[in-house]
């Protein structure tokens, strides 16, 4: 089987202003970083066998305090970037909401909205990583760091394949939101938890 924990970054400076970001980059914060380490702790007793990682700042920063007590190096990966938002990118998500209040139902990245990233090119990050997953890590853990929108997206497709854009998103992932997801031999899906927090109820 192949054990899958997908992690989001820990908080941005964007997070906090609540601007949209897409594939803009952000540094983490200094919440961010405690956020991480307390992740970081959580994973100390896990046995990881390959770290990957987003290539943007908030989430390899995530992924490199994160895989501190391994000795694997995250690899950096575009596909595990977060959606590309296009024209909605750096601007405020309460301005962007009255312009499109459709996203209040769809979520921004399943709203469709011209300039931003095509749900065909969605599919094929989510194909290329889990099949990348199953052939290079079977029998083995992999840890994953990315972001809430694409996460959630991740998550859909696993559930309902090519259609995951079909059907509405009911994941909020918050920062250093931990899920896990075991494929087994019969390459049937076990979700054995989505976005825990519980490290961080432990922070100093």
């Amino acid at each position: 089987m192949t054990v899958i924990y997908l992690v989001r970054h820990g908080q941005s400076s964007a997070n906090i202003k609540h601007v949209i970001q897409g594939q803009a980059d952000y540094p983490l914060t200094k919440l961010g970083i405690i956020q991480a380490e307390a992740a970081a702790d959580f994973f100390e007793m896990v046995e990881l066998d390959a770290v990957y990682s987003s290539d943007l700042e908030r989430a390899a920063r995530t992924a490199e305090i994160l895989s501190k007590n391994h000795s694997q190096e995250p690899q950096l990966t575009k596909d595990l970037r977060e959606v590309f938002l296009g024209p909605l990118e750096k601007r405020p998500r309460a301005d962007i909401m009255k312009e499109h209040p459709q996203i209040a139902t769809t979520g921004i990245a399943a709203a469709g909205i011209e300039g931003t990233e095509p749900f065909a090119h969605l599919t094929e990050r989510c194909a290329r990583l889990v099949s990348h997953w199953k052939e290079y890590h079977k029998g083995e853990a992999v840890l994953a760091v990315s972001h809430g929108g694409f996460i959630g997206i991740l998550l859909m497709y696993l559930i309902a394949g090519e259609d995951w854009y079909q059907w509405k998103k009911p994941f909020i992932i918050g920062n250093t939101g931990i899920s896990k997801i075991v494929i087994d031999e019969h390459e049937e899906l076990e979700f054995h938890f989505i976005n825990s927090t519980g490290h961080l109820q432990r922070m100093k």
